[in-house]
């Protein structure tokens, strides 16, 4: 188990790891490399749920595991809007196409609209550790 005060330090390190990822997703998209701005993305929003799993005394550095922990504490709970779920879901599958599959392209107003669903993420991700919810949107939270 971690101490407060290192996990405290742990939380916040992480966080500072996704927002610095932001910049470096916008810099590759900027410079239309597309498919490393796709990988920047998902790691992004992977960087705030390890500070989210932190802040809540769950840790791994299992993708799966993490990614179980959050829709299953934070989706299905509905601790957090499910448009987060989807989101990180659909970041995780381009990210291992652009990793993984020959001749992948994707388009700039793919990636871009990425791009802004990561700040999204990791803004409500930060809001969740300082102990607020997100709003949610009840159309899409009473599906």
């Amino acid at each position: 188990m971690i101490e407060p005060d290192s996990r405290d330090a742990l939380v916040r390190y992480r966080m500072q790891q996704a927002k610095d990822t932001i910049e470096e997703a916008q810099l590759l998209f900027e410079h239309d490399k597309l498919r490393a701005a796709a990988n920047r993305i998902y790691y992004g929003m992977f960087y705030a749920l390890l500070a989210l799993g932190n802040q809540f005394q769950f840790a791994t550095s299992k993708h799966g595991q993490l990614i179980g922990w959050f829709n299953r504490e934070f989706i299905k709970t509905r601790r957090i809007d499910r448009k987060y779920g989807k989101y990180l879901k659909e970041a995780f599958e381009v990210r291992s196409q652009g990793d993984y599959d020959a001749f992948i392209e994707f388009s700039k107003e793919n990636i871009e609209a990425r791009l802004e669903r990561m700040r999204e993420f990791i803004a409500a991700i930060e809001l969740c550790i300082k102990g607020a919810n997100p709003p949610m949107n009840n159309e899409e939270h009473d599906r």
